[in-house]
C-alpha cells in the first residue's frame, strides 16, 4: 500500500509540474497578436517587401506546433500562404538550437513575377554547412502562376539534408492522367541527384549536379533522356497546347549559372536532339496550304517522322524555345526549317517538298498562338509561277526558292503588331 501511495503521490507530483509548466509556458509566451506582428516585421525584413500575416499562434497538443495562417505578401499580385504548420524539435529547443522536424505548407499561390521581386531584398540568412533547419517539407494545392498567367497546382514532400540540401524529393501534378512526377535523389554526401521524370506516358530520366565555382559561384549541368514522351498529353499536364501529337525520345543536356539556386533556374538552358515517330501537326495542313499557296490551311498533317533539335532558355522576360534542323516526312512531303516561340508567339520558316506535284515552297508559320497565320511569301508565289511556265516540276522549285529570296532582300518583314501583307487563314 505505501508503494502504490509513493506512485500516486509521484505522479501528482509529476502531473503537478506539467500543469504549472504548461501555464507558465502560456503566460511567458507572447500573444498570437504579437507574434503575427514580429513575423510580419521579420518576414519583410527578410524578404525586402512588406508581408502581412493573418495569425500566428503555438499549438501544444497533440504535439508541439506554431501554426501561421493567411500570409500575403503587399504585391500585385500577391504572394500568398494559406496554413503553415511547424513542427519544432524539441531535444534541438532543449540544446538551444532553432530546428524544425516537420512543415506542412496547405495552400499557396506562387506567381512568378511577384517571386522575382524578392532577389531585390536581403534573403534568408545562411545556414551553415552542418546544420539542418528542417527535416521535411509537405505540401499541397501549391499553385504556380507564369509570368503569361498560366496557372499549374503541384502537390509534394522534401526531406532535407544540413545547408537545405534535398536528400529525396517528390514532385506530382495532382489530378492528372497520365502520371505527371519528378523524383529526385541525392548521391551520398555530393551535389549531385539521380531524377526520375514520368510525363506524357513516358520517362525522362538522368542525372543533374551543382558546381560550386570562383567566388561561389555555382554551375549547374545535368543530362536526361527522354523516351516515348507524348507531346501533347505533356504539355497538356501543365495546361498548354501544343502544336504537334505524338511520341518523341531523344537527349537532353542541361546548363546553368548564377549566384544561388534562384538564379540557376532563371538562366537555365536546355537542348534536345529530339526524334518522332507517326506524328500529326495539328491544325495545319500542309498539302492544303502549299497547294492553296496560302489561301487555305486548315486541317491537320500525319507525319512519318520529325527530327531536329530544340532549345530553350529561361530569360528576365520569359522562356524562349528555338527549334532548328527540323525536318519532317510524310508520304505526301517533306518539310524542312526552324522556328523560335516566345511570348506565347511563334515565328517559323519552312520549305515544303510535295512529291507528286509544287516543290520548293516556303511557308511562314507566325503571330500569337490564339490566331496563327499561315502564308506564302509574295515573292515565292510569283517565282513558283514563272518557273511553272518555263519548265513544270523543276523550274517550280527554282522559282519559288529564287522568288523567296528575292522576297525576303526586297520585302522586309512588316513591323510588329502588323499582319503580313500575304493572304492566310485561320487553322
Amino acid at each position: 500500500m505505501r508503494v502504490r501511495n509513493k506512485w500516486m503521490v509521484g505522479g501528482g507530483v509529476l502531473l503537478a509540474l506539467l500543469v504549472g509548466g504548461w501555464l507558465a509556458l502560456l503566460l511567458w509566451l507572447p500573444s498570437d497578436e504579437e507574434l503575427a506582428a514580429r513575423a510580419s516585421a521579420e518576414l519583410q525584413a527578410r524578404l525586402g517587401v512588406p508581408v502581412e500575416v493573418g495569425s500566428l499562434g503555438w499549438r501544444l497538443f497533440p504535439v508541439p506546433a506554431v501554426v501561421v495562417q493567411d500570409v500575403a505578401t503587399r504585391q500585385t499580385p500577391p504572394i500568398t500562404l494559406k496554413k503553415l504548420t511547424i513542427h519544432p524539435s524539441l531535444p534541438a529547443l532543449l540544446d538551444g538550437r532553432l530546428q524544425f522536424d516537420r512543415a506542412e505548407l496547405e495552400g499557396a499561390v506562387l506567381p512568378q513575377l511577384s517571386l522575382r521581386a524578392l532577389d531585390k531584398g536581403p534573403g534568408m540568412a545562411q545556414a551553415s554547412p552542418d546544420a539542418t533547419v528542417l527535416d521535411r517539407l509537405v505540401f499541397r494545392d501549391v499553385t504556380w502562376i507564369s509570368r503569361r498567367g498560366m496557372a499549374v497546382v503541384f502537390e509534394g514532400e522534401v526531406d532535407f539534408d544540413p545547408a537545405w540540401r534535398p536528400r529525396e524529393a517528390h514532385l506530382r501534378r495532382p489530378g492528372v492522367s497520365p502520371v505527371t512526377d519528378l523524383r529526385l535523389s541525392r548521391q551520398g554526401r555530393e551535389d549531385r541527384w539521380t531524377t526520375q521524370i514520368r510525363v506524357g506516358g513516358g520517362t525522362a530520366d538522368g542525372e543533374v549536379q551543382i558546381k560550386t565555382r570562383d567566388k561561389g559561384r555555382l554551375r549547374l549541368e545535368g543530362t536526361l533522356k527522354p523516351q516515348g514522351v507524348e507531346i501533347a498529353a505533356a504539355m497538356a499536364a501543365f495546361n498548354r497546347r501544343s502544336v504537334i501529337s505524338g511520341e518523341a525520345s531523344g537527349d537532353t543536356s542541361l546548363l546553368a549559372d548564377g549566384d544561388t539556386v534562384g538564379q540557376l533556374a532563371q538562366s537555365l538552358h536546355t537542348k534536345t536532339l529530339f526524334s518522332m515517330r507517326r506524328a500529326t501537326l495539328l491544325r495545319v495542313d500542309l498539302d492544303k496550304a502549299v497547294r492553296s499557296l496560302g489561301r487555305d490551311y486548315a486541317g491537320q498533317t500525319p507525319l512519318d517522322s520529325v527530327t531536329g533539335q530544340m532549345d530553350t532558355q529561361n530569360t528576365p522576360q520569359g522562356m524562349v524555345v528555338t527549334y532548328s534542323g527540323v525536318k519532317a516526312t510524310s508520304g505526301a512531303l517533306t518539310a524542312s526549317g526552324q522556328a523560335r516561340i516566345a511570348n506565347r508567339q511563334i515565328e517559323s520558316e519552312f520549305a515544303v517538298d510535295l512529291v507528286d506535284g509544287v516543290i520548293g515552297v516556303p511557308l511562314k508559320v507566325s503571330g500569337p498562338f490564339e490566331d496563327v497565320k499561315v502564308s506564302v511569301p509574295t515573292g515565292a508565289v510569283a517565282g513558283a509561277a514563272v518557273g511553272t511556265a518555263v519548265l513544270p516540276g523543276i523550274g517550280t522549285a527554282i522559282g519559288a526558292r529564287i522568288g523567296a529570296t528575292l522576297g525576303k532582300m526586297f520585302s522586309p518583314d512588316p513591323a510588329p503588331g502588323k499582319p503580313a501583307a500575304a493572304r492566310s487563314g485561320k487553322p
